[in-house]
């Protein structure tokens, strides 16, 4: 018996073990056929989008008979019927693989976790929500039959990503439809997608713009006054390629609509968690930057000579370091997926802005950890910890929620109750 195959850390193993985090049988096979697509579909291709900063549209291809496009779709449909707690785990599962890849399949699959599960939870006249599962059911058969691929551009350069101002880009009411003027940067999926499930607001002549009047309509990606503009070469994170996106004088049909006037809105005052999905893949990163650490020291990274540089107590220190490191992410990040619901409490929401900052910051804090453990061949472009690296390193920019949006509701919302103020 080869003694060094019994003794190899398995890599691949699942990032939560489901007997230790209490996870169902149906979410551990779920989690499984992540792991394994990502192993075998996005690992052998993430360098190459990296170096060339192209997306990789054939990974969402390959996702659509595996029945990953259509994760959060509801099983009546026919998608796989995921929750967010099953959806997050297995997008952290595809971050180990490509960070990009993960990253842009998230902007995807909102829109269908938005409409789907978050939206059954919001309160709808009757009449309202006949007529949303009328009109989400056409987007989720284009995205169950046809493979479509939906995108999810979000930020504009101001305040209104930050949730502080209403959208810039603008809904203008019009018969059928509506007409939508706008820009959208760092759209992720730009010119790959099939669909932009864009946040605008509805703004009528003589209206104010206001937060509460956003709409989520499904634009296509062929319609006319559409267009990507700008080039793609980010620190890292460059195979989403989010270029800017315009629109133009757009019409969009009243059946585009993701989500019903309003419910929006509703959603971001209920269901604040629906803004931490971002975390999923740098919980991903932070995991695979752990796991190549504890490969090269115990001399079992593929395609490099099997020299262990494990006996060294400088090296075993960092590693515990990173462990603890890793641990801590890993169970704030867990408790805070488990306990997303509508109506969270004050003590439940600032958990999250927790979470929030621990993963983005750590999962950088652990690459850069990884790197200085490993030393100078872990820089090079030809193993994966320098992609891990420079695509962990902004995760803390990530609007809604930056790191610095995070610390300040912390600090605010510890010592003020709301309507609170200093007289």
């Amino acid at each position: 018996m080869n003694v060094m195959n019994v003794d190899k850390i398995d890599t691949d193993a699942p990032l939560f073990a489901p007997d230790a985090f209490r996870l169902t049988d149906a979410q551990a096979e779920l989690l499984a056929k992540a792991r394994r697509f990502g192993k075998r579909v996005l690992a052998p291709r993430a360098a190459k989008h990296d170096r060339e900063a192209t997306f990789p549209i054939e990974n969402f291809r390959d996702m659509h008979p595996e029945g990953l496009l259509g994760i959060c779709i509801p099983k009546e449909y026919g998608g796989l019927g995921a929750d967010y707690q099953t959806y997050s785990l297995a997008a952290s599962e595809l971050g180990r693989y490509c960070g990009a890849t993960a990253l842009s399949w998230n902007m995807h699959v909102c829109s269908t976790l938005w409409s789907g599960p978050i939206s059954d939870e919001m309160d709808m006249p009757a009449d309202e929500r006949a007529t949303h599962l009328k009109r989400r059911e056409v987007h989720y058969r284009r995205i169950l039959d046809d493979g479509a691929v939906y995108a999810q551009p979000f930020s504009e350069g101001g305040a209104a990503a930050a949730g502080a101002v209403a959208f810039g880009t603008e809904a203008r009411p019009v018969d059928g439809g509506y007409i939508v003027n706008g820009k959208k940067i760092f759209a992720s999926l730009s010119g790959s997608a099939d669909y932009y499930g864009a946040l605008c607001t509805r703004r009528a002549e003589g209206e104010e713009a206001m937060r509460r009047n956003t709409l989520y309509l499904a634009i296509p990606a062929n319609a006319e006054g559409v267009s990507v503009t700008g080039e793609w070469d980010p620190l890292g994170m460059r195979g989403t390629v989010s270029r800017t996106l315009i629109f133009k004088d757009v019409f969009v049909p009243d059946d585009a609509a993701l989500m019903p006037p309003g419910v929006y809105y509703q959603a971001v005052l209920r269901w604040p968690h629906m803004f931490l999905t971002l975390t999923p893949t740098y919980m991903g990163l932070a995991q695979a930057a752990y796991d190549f650490t504890v490969s090269y020291l115990r001399g079992e990274l593929p395609g490099m000579p099997p020299v262990k540089r494990r006996m060294f107590p400088t090296k075993q220190l960092a590693v515990a370091e990173m462990k603890l490191m890793l641990e801590q992410t890993k169970a704030i990040w867990f408790q805070v997926i488990s306990e997303a619901r509508p109506n969270p409490s004050k003590d439940s929401v600032m958990r999250a802005y927790a979470a929030q900052y621990t993963v983005m910051e750590n999962a950088n804090a652990i690459a850069v950890k990884a790197i200085r453990t490993c030393g100078g061949q872990a820089m090079l472009k030809s193993l994966p910890l320098e992609r891990i690296y420079r695509d962990s390193r902004c995760g803390s920019l990530m609007l809604p929620w930056t790191a610095e949006i995070c610390m300040d509701r912390l600090g605010k919302e510890t010592l003020y109750e709301p309507g609170e103020k200093d007289e």
